[in-house]
């Protein structure tokens, strides 16, 4: 110990740390892998099928894979867009428009929020506990509320014999949840409405770490409002929204809850989904590729962000 520098010391304190977290993660992803390595067709009781190397993911970026999940919009899209190849470029492309429209929206909504919540004013608790009801509401019940409102002659925003609003705009149809691209719409409100109070509440943490004596300095300088958020608020806080961004990323990427209690997953059906009816099915080998073609797509994602959160951290500094 006495001959170690203070950084191998550091790696040392780490290692049981790292170990536990290979354990936790990294077998689970190498069992995963292993998986997509064996076909589909089980042979006598052994629980993989025979092995057959890349071909899985051959045949799934390709197109050649067949599905046995019913997803109505499928042969309509296989048939517009030369792009779409087949159920995985399409639950794929679903996913990501997910992905990005979800946490753009939240990420400004909850910056937004986060700004009202960081002011002094009268009421302020009771505001920030109406923001957070949202987030404590169960997956289940909040797919439940949306599927509902969004059912003809139930729920108050979709109405049969007479149009409502939201019709009358061009906005949704008779029965949105039957047509993909307004359930997707559905899908993506409901998971703003929820997971808004998430970033808000990370942001607001950010928020308020930063020391108040700059707005006083800035404010003596004459600096406007919009100066004080572009130049103060805005870097200093950025590693904070870039760490939010991350987690919901990550977490849009494996949606699955949210998408089942809306649409059963056929809809809409994304990547998670795909992975879920497969097991369900017993197609371990295609099921285990498209989870693990799910991880990798994330670990470039997580990798971006860091890329990211270090440049902003050496701007900050």
């Amino acid at each position: 110990m006495e001959g170690l520098s203070e950084t191998q010391f550091a790696y040392l304190l780490l290692t049981p740390a790292l170990l536990l977290l290979a354990v936790i993660a990294l077998w689970p992803l190498l069992s995963t892998f292993r998986m997509s390595l064996f076909a589909d067709n089980l042979t006598g009781s052994a629980q993989l099928g025979s092995f057959v190397g890349l071909q899985n993911y051959v045949e799934l970026f390709t197109g050649q894979k067949s599905y046995a999940l019913p997803a109505p919009f499928l042969p309509k899209l296989t048939g517009t867009f030369p792009y779409v190849t087949g159920w995985f470029t399409t639950a794929l492309g679903a996913t990501l428009v997910f992905t990005v429209v979800s946490v753009f929206f939240e990420t400004i909504i909850g910056f937004g929020q986060a700004l009202v919540l960081d002011q002094d004013f009268t009421g302020r608790r009771w505001v920030r506990v109406a923001i957070i009801i949202p987030w404590a509401v169960p997956v289940v019940i909040q797919g439940m509320i949306f599927y509902l409102l969004f059912q003809p002659n139930i729920g108050f925003l979709i109405g049969d014999a007479q149009q409502t609003i939201l019709q009358q705009l061009g906005i949704f149809g008779k029965t949105p949840l039957a047509n993909a691209g307004e359930t997707m719409l559905i899908i993506i409100v409901a998971d703003v409405w929820k997971t808004s109070a998430f970033m808000a509440l990370l942001i607001l943490a950010g928020l308020q770490s930063i020391d108040r004596n700059l707005y006083e300095v800035a404010r003596v300088a004459g600096a406007s409002k919009w100066q004080q958020f572009k130049l103060i608020t805005l870097p200093l806080v950025l590693p904070t929204v870039l760490i939010a961004m991350l987690f919901r990323t990550i977490a849009a990427m494996r949606v699955y809850g949210i998408i089942d209690s809306v649409s059963s997953c056929q809809t809409v059906p994304s990547l998670s989904c795909m992975v879920v009816a497969g097991f369900s099915q017993r197609q371990i080998g295609t099921a285990a590729t498209v989870a693990f073609v799910t991880a990798a797509i994330i670990g470039v994602a997580v990798s971006v962000y860091i890329a990211k959160f270090a440049r902003s951290s050496v701007g900050g500094d």
